[in-house]
């Protein structure tokens, strides 16, 4: 999910990081371009973002001095898939622009980007990124479409205060949704009000978690049936995950009163030490901190529950189908250079202390081999967060398969939210009715995808 549609406020794109697969085979090596080529590339933080621009159009400079023959037209804002086609149609498209995990597929399908495949080879930072990441740039055909540069992924985030005065390990949190219920009762019986466990059900949030809590069990939201989608989530996995939230609500009494909570809520419920556990992203850590008030060393991250699969999204960056080799070419030297650049850790994570923006969180996490053996080492060494905290997040990661969103993900999460919020403020809700009336409604949202 675009969790910036939450009002949250992103940092500086430190530690981005990027990487592509080797060349594909094709039959003629694009010639190099032997003359200037400027390239329109989108990205650029607006003027009310003082630093963030700064460092990008340093950033520019930087790369423009290196590369005489290669000029950015630098461009604010970033990939709308509301106004995307008619971009493309005016020829108003930048050459090289973002977009979230959820929009490669779609573009690809459509043959509404270029394949690079025949460039990856010049740039070796490339077959350094995780093959699972890189797989969500890559079409059914095995070529390549573009690079990640930011990733992120579900656990589960709790306080280890609580956690040590309810009597639980705050160094082994919850690896089941039954360990997590009965960690709850514990951490809610402290009293003064403290909750156990909290979720969302309110501007498409409760569906977002929904989603992330049914891939954790092995459920599926949608599933492809030959070129239509069908709703997947009226199945025993749903039912399980809305019945323990309605068991614990309403059974155990272990969620609170107050419900219809949105996304600021539960951290700044965390922030005020009166929250056990959620399902969130690392991200949201020095969110709670910065904008809360909380404390770094207050919070951990473990994996999350269920492990059968996990919630993941990210960004990266495409090329528009008519760019020339010569501009796929010199957008993949600006990325290797801004995003994906391995040489760049170490100054990347220096700049991002002394700016007091944090070092050492577990995502992002796109390197492997080399790359990412830099990047641990400078983490380590720079690191101004407690990076054991996080330890088992970082442990149990590459056992849990990533899933992306479903297609039309904002509408059906609009419509989960309405299960969600029942079962959390109704106590006689039926989940089997819930979760039928939302697959109808699903299923229609479902069919105009194409």
């Amino acid at each position: 999910m675009d969790r910036r549609r939450f009002g949250k406020a992103f940092g500086l794109l430190l530690t981005a990081t990027v990487a592509v697969l080797p060349a594909a085979c094709s039959e003629k090596e694009p010639e190099k371009p032997s003359g200037p080529v400027t390239i329109t590339v989108n990205g650029l933080p607006p003027e009310s973002d003082p630093v963030n621009r700064k460092s990008f159009l340093d950033d520019v400079k930087a790369f423009e001095a290196a590369n005489a023959n290669i000029k950015i037209d630098a461009k604010e804002g970033f990939m709308d898939p509301q106004t995307f086609a008619t971009k493309l149609a005016g020829g108003q498209l930048e050459d090289v622009f973002y977009t979230y995990f959820t929009d490669p597929a779609n573009l690809i399908a459509k043959r509404q980007v270029a394949d690079i495949s025949a460039f990856t080879g010049e740039f070796p930072a490339i077959a350094q990124i995780r093959p699972d990441l890189l797989k969500v740039y890559s079409g059914a055909d095995g070529k390549v479409y573009g690079i990640p540069t930011k990733n992120y992924s579900m656990g589960l985030l709790y306080n280890r205060t609580l956690f040590t005065k309810a009597g639980l390990d705050p160094n082994s949190p919850p690896k089941t949704w039954e360990e997590v219920r009965t960690a709850a009762q514990k951490i809610a019986a402290l009293g003064g009000g403290t909750v156990g466990y909290g979720d969302y059900s309110k501007s498409n949030t409760g569906g977002w978690h929904f989603t992330a809590e049914i891939y954790s069990v092995g459920g599926d939201i949608a599933v492809k049936d030959g070129d239509t989608w069908k709703a997947a989530f009226n199945s025993d996995k749903g039912k399980q995950v809305l019945q323990q939230l309605k068991d614990m609500r309403w059974t155990d009494n272990t969620m609170g009163a107050r419900q219809q909570l949105e996304w600021a809520d539960l951290l700044q419920m965390m922030a005020s030490g009166k929250l056990g556990m959620y399902v969130a992203t690392s991200d949201n850590i020095p969110t709670i901190v910065n904008q809360f008030k909380g404390d770094f060393k207050e919070y951990g991250l473990g994996p999350v529950p269920g492990g059968a699969g996990t919630l993941a999204g990210g960004e990266g960056f495409m090329f528009n189908a008519k760019a020339t080799p010569e501009k796929i070419r010199a957008g993949l030297k600006w990325l290797t250079f801004r995003y994906t650049n391995p040489d760049r850790i170490e100054e990347q994570n220096k700049t991002a202390a002394d700016a007091k923006q944090p070092v050492g969180l577990p995502e992002p996490l796109i390197w492997t081999g080399a790359a990412a053996e830099k990047q641990a080492a400078s983490s380590k060494a720079l690191a101004n967060v407690p990076t054991e905290n996080y330890a088992p997040f970082v442990s149990a990661t590459a056992s849990i398969p990533l899933k992306l969103e479903p297609p039309q993900a904002q509408q059906i999460y609009a419509v989960l939210d309405t299960a969600m919020l029942k079962v959390l403020t109704d106590k006689n809700a039926d989940v089997a009715a819930l979760l039928a009336d939302a697959e109808k409604q699903v299923n229609t949202i479902l069919a105009a995808v194409k």
